[in-house]
């Protein structure tokens, strides 16, 4: 197993139950009290332990007879390599992010185990089996990709209360509490910026002297005021869109009222620093009211001021947390505050911090009927039934009458650059691009590995991971060095071999040579082909979802419209094989061909959306 959270707690108990004599389980993680409402083996009194551990030694008090042994590790530690799955009959994943699962999927592909993989959220799930050679691998099709928006739209047009909470997190959070040396578009503004630099270069930096209020004032009206009357003297921004109206402090709160945010520290008494509260402090309770422009005003000079009083130590070094109660406050005071000067719809703290956390809030009973699927998909592939497996998908209403869609598992895909090794395509300029770029963007980002080998013919251009001493200052030259002038020049028609070790994973990369990208539709500067792109959010939305008699596509209509203002959710489209219409006695030819599937990724996390017109799926046996 891997994976002991939200699925792993329910999976363990299954296969204890269900007579699993040797089970090995490997999570990284630590029990937190969010955990504690559906990881039932957990305790508070676990919280901060090991979440491997604790669930081993929970299990075991009702059935001691068995063999569990944990790791409290990273699945991608040198140590759990191909000789590590080899041992294994069977690999059940129960992970939350997608780095991971590619990781695990190459190592199954290397050790040629079985995989199952799983994922839930909210009402949705599913379960799909990978067996090599006989159906496709978890990278045979696209997954979801984080959403991004346009460093302009959230800087200067935003339209939906999520620019507002990626501005208020990413931008001003970073600005003010985090890495001062790191870049940040925050005052990015207007082409006449240049004459107001020396106001926008200092106005961040506190002076010793300064008075804290007058400080958080100084900001709010900075941000919310001065910036937006910048960005107003561009008039052609504002010819097809509302204008925003400037905020200042003065015309939100009195002097006797900001004075007041400075002086309620007797209500704020907390050792624990993540549970200093600018609700606490002002009386606020219910984060699930809509506070009024006032009172984010207030909330967000009382943060601040919290902020450089409290936890004055952790500034310089602050990344945003879901979990730290001020950092959201200060977030949805910040993101409300631009919402109402964009004349966007103000959200509540709970609201807020879904968006900004990219919470999906969990059922405990997805869990545990993923759980018992994953069980169910083990069983045939331990008596080696593979033409039994099923890929299923679970619901939230029934569609002609189940709750549970089993389909057929897919072929491997032949154009799959992982089980079928099709080589890739580069479109890159290589006068321009260094090597680190090719590193960072294609082999780590999209490519998935974590200590990549890079060779140009028999020339060893770069090596990560345990490397002796004398060619790391040569390989780190190397990074910084443009393609077309490396030892053994990349130009067009070069083919590269990039190859990651530890997953025994090797891809062949031909380079083309092109000297211009788009800016906003290729930011990375290269374009890879013959690589799964996910589909973009916004083409997904696009295709229409129909309102036909099938009550799963009110389901899809639902998930997509909750979806919709989540930063790092997207939709990807994925034609998907349903049982035989001579299978289905109660669906009419209408519902059939307009038929929806849900397909999840990741365990308490994304969602993929599968939309097709049945008509054009042709049946793929497995043999």
């Amino acid at each position: 197993m891997v994976g002991a959270g939200g699925i792993g707690c329910e999976l363990l108990k299954t296969l204890a139950l269900s007579g699993f004599p040797d089970i090995h389980i490997i999570d990284m993680d630590t029990i937190e009290v969010s955990n504690l409402n559906r990881q039932f083996l957990f305790r508070q009194s676990h919280v901060g332990q090991s979440k491997a551990k604790v669930a081993r030694d929970a299990v075991l008090k009702f059935r001691p007879h068995i063999n569990i042994t944990p790791y409290h590790a990273n699945v991608k530690d040198p140590e759990f390599n191909v000789d590590f799955f080899k041992q294994f009959n069977v690999v059940l994943n129960g992970l939350d992010n997608l780095d991971a699962r590619r990781h695990v999927n190459r190592l199954c592909l290397a050790a040629n185990v079985p995989l199952v993989e799983s994922g839930t959220t909210g009402f949705l799930g599913q379960v799909t089996i990978h067996v090599k050679g006989r159906t496709e691998c978890y990278e045979c099709q696209p997954k979801p990709a984080p959403k991004t928006y346009p460093v302009c739209t959230i800087t200067s047009t935003p339209s939906k209360f999520v620019h507002c909470v990626v501005w208020a997190k990413d931008l001003l959070f970073a600005k003010l509490f985090g890495d001062k040396n790191q870049g940040n578009d925050l005052n990015v503004r207007s082409s006449d910026g240049a004459s107001s630099s020396e106001n926008v270069e200092d106005v961040f930096e506190r002076r010793k002297d300064e008075d804290i209020d007058q400080y958080g004032r100084k900001i709010f009206d900075h941000v919310f005021g001065y910036n937006i009357e910048l960005a107003l003297s561009n008039e052609e921004t504002w010819k097809n869109r509302n204008r925003p109206k400037p905020i200042y402090s003065k015309d939100v709160l009195s002097d006797d009222l900001a004075q007041q945010n400075g002086n309620l520290e007797k209500n704020c008494v907390c050792d624990d620093e993540l549970s200093v509260s600018a609700m606490t402090s002002l009386g606020m309770k219910n984060p699930q009211d809509i506070w009024s422009l006032r009172e984010n005003s207030k909330i967000f000079l009382e943060a601040l001021r919290l902020f450089f009083t409290k936890r004055e130590k952790e500034i310089g070094n602050l990344g945003f947390d879901k979990d730290d109660q001020l950092a959201v406050e200060f977030v949805t005071a910040a993101a409300n505050i631009r919402a109402a000067s964009f004349g966007i719809p103000l959200h509540s703290l709970f609201e807020a911090k879904g968006i900004a956390g990219n919470i999906v809030h969990a059922v405990a009973t997805t869990n545990a009927v993923i759980a018992g699927l994953i069980v169910i998909e083990a069983i045939k592939v331990l008596q080696n039934d593979i033409e039994s497996c099923r890929m299923t998908y679970c619901l939230e209403h029934p569609s002609r009458n189940m709750l549970l869609m089993p389909v057929e598992p897919f072929e491997p895909n032949k154009s799959c650059y992982v089980c079928s090794e099709t080589p890739l395509s580069l479109e890159i300029n290589t006068n321009r691009s260094k090597l680190k770029d090719f590193v960072e963007k294609i082999v780590k980002a999209k490519l998935g590995m974590n200590l990549p080998l890079i060779m140009c013919a028999s020339n060893l251009l770069y090596e990560a991971g345990d490397v002796e001493d004398d060619m790391i200052a040569i390989y780190e030259a190397n990074l910084e060095k443009v393609l077309a002038e490396l030892p053994s020049p990349v130009t067009g028609g070069t083919m590269l071999i990039v190859e990651d070790m530890q997953q025994e994973f090797v891809c062949s990369i031909n380079i083309k040579h092109r000297e211009e990208f788009d800016e906003e539709k290729e930011p990375d500067g290269m374009v890879l082909s013959g690589w799964t792109q996910p589909v973009s959010a916004t083409e997904n939305k696009d295709k229409s979802v129909g309102n036909g008699a099938s009550t799963s596509d009110a389901v899809v209509t639902a998930v997509e419209s909750e979806k919709d203002e989540e930063i790092s959710i997207v939709s990807t489209l994925k034609k998907r094989k349903l049982p035989d219409e001579t299978d289905i006695s109660s669906a009419t030819a209408e519902e059939v061909k307009h038929q929806k599937q849900l397909e999840v990724i990741d365990d308490e996390d994304d969602l993929v959306m599968l939309d097709g017109d049945l008509d054009s799926f042709k049946k793929r046996r497995l043999s």
